[in-house]
């Protein structure tokens, strides 16, 4: 979270069903309460709620859809200015829908017999209804802004995250890397030169700051290349089976996401045994949904692996879940001879929002 953004009232997207359903549950509580506080529980309970639920509903929505229209020109405010505009606005609207229903409940065409209840006072019925406006106005305009503030500082982690896997490839790789591209100088030239061109792919992948968010199939050949530079390094003890032609390529997934796991299944299981072993990644899409898994063998002997700090699956949990919601899992540990990660996430081929 930049320090402009700090500084500026950034308030939730209210026409996204997330925003409308707490605007709805504000609403509906509120009436609750003022229906309790005015007629407690006699039999005009039901009636004061009915109306308070209909004058509140009419106002939290159009407040809604007002503060939607206007988020980006909010936005664009200080914290103080633009506070003191969204606070307006509402209150502005307040006062129209209160004049709008003081008429209704005043006409004998629409309020026969005084269904809706007696007309109110006008001064008296505005004057109240501005300052529950600006109280609950307020403190929801408050909650709204601290949870997105609280959501955007949980980005900001992300990212930084994000930018430590990208800023580093593990040192050990590296020099590895290199010395094996220096012994097949000799050897064998062209392989060197391919694999030089590989590792320079690798780096310029993992360190482009564009790639938050990338199609499946731009995922799936960052991680491929990945495993080239390691098959030169261990060789026939390293093998990795592909079983990915059920997934969607077009599927959106955040980067550095696949080539992590391959590098954890590597490191942590393969080359951690004398004769080798595969590594398989497979998947399928069922329903909107896909599921990924990486397996690979376990060490024979329990604790023998080399321990992993788990911070990139931390990351590529955290990063999802803000991406897809409850929609998305990440799960791992061992089954059986192997050590399974499986990933589950909608596939979303649309411009979805990264992780700014």
């Amino acid at each position: 979270m930049t320090e402009s953004t700090a500084r500026r009232l950034v308030l939730p997207d209210f026409c996204a069903p997330r925003a409308a359903l707490g605007v709805l549950l504000i609403v509906t509580l509120t009436a609750l309460l003022l229906a309790l506080s005015t007629a407690g529980f006699s039999f005009l309970f039901w009636s004061d709620l009915a109306r308070n639920v209909l004058f509140m509903m009419w106002t939290g929505f159009a407040g809604c859809a007002l503060l939607c229209a206007t988020r980006q020109f909010i936005a664009a405010q200080s914290a103080a200015r633009g506070a003191v505009i969204a606070l307006g606005m509402i209150l502005v609207l307040v006062a129209i829908v209160s004049v709008i229903a003081s008429w209704i409940m005043s006409s004998q065409w629409l309020n026969p017999a005084g269904m809706l209840g007696q007309p109110p006072d006008d001064w008296l019925f505005l004057c109240r209804n501005l300052l529950l406006g600006l109280i609950i106005g307020g403190l929801a305009l408050r909650y709204f802004y601290v949870s997105q503030q609280w959501r955007l500082n949980i980005e900001s982690q992300a990212l930084a995250r994000v930018n430590a896997l990208q800023a580093r490839i593990r040192p050990h790789f590296l020099y590895n890397s290199m010395n094996t591209i220096a012994a097949l100088t000799r050897s064998d030239p062209a392989l060197a030169e391919e694999a030089v061109q590989d590792l320079a792919d690798l780096f310029r992948a993992n360190l482009s700051e564009k790639r938050s968010l990338i199609s499946l199939k731009e995922e799936l050949e960052s991680a491929r290349i990945y495993q080239r530079i390691e098959q030169l390094r261990m060789g026939e003890r390293l093998r990795v089976r592909w079983d990915v032609q059920d997934l969607p390529m077009r599927a959106m997934i955040p980067a550095l996401t696949v080539q992590p796991l391959l590098e954890n299944a590597i490191g942590h299981g393969v080359e951690q045994l004398d004769g080798g072993g595969e590594v398989i990644v497979e998947g399928s899409s069922t329903d909107g949904i896909v599921t990924l898994r990486v397996r690979n063998p376990l060490p024979p002997e329990p604790g023998s692996a080399r321990p992993g700090h788990g911070i990139a699956l931390d990351n590529i949990r955290e990063r999802l879940t803000l991406l897809f919601g409850a929609k998305a899992a990440v799960t791992a540990g061992p089954e059986g001879n192997e050590y399974v990660v499986q990933l589950r996430f909608p596939d979303t081929r649309e411009s979805a929002q990264a992780v700014p």
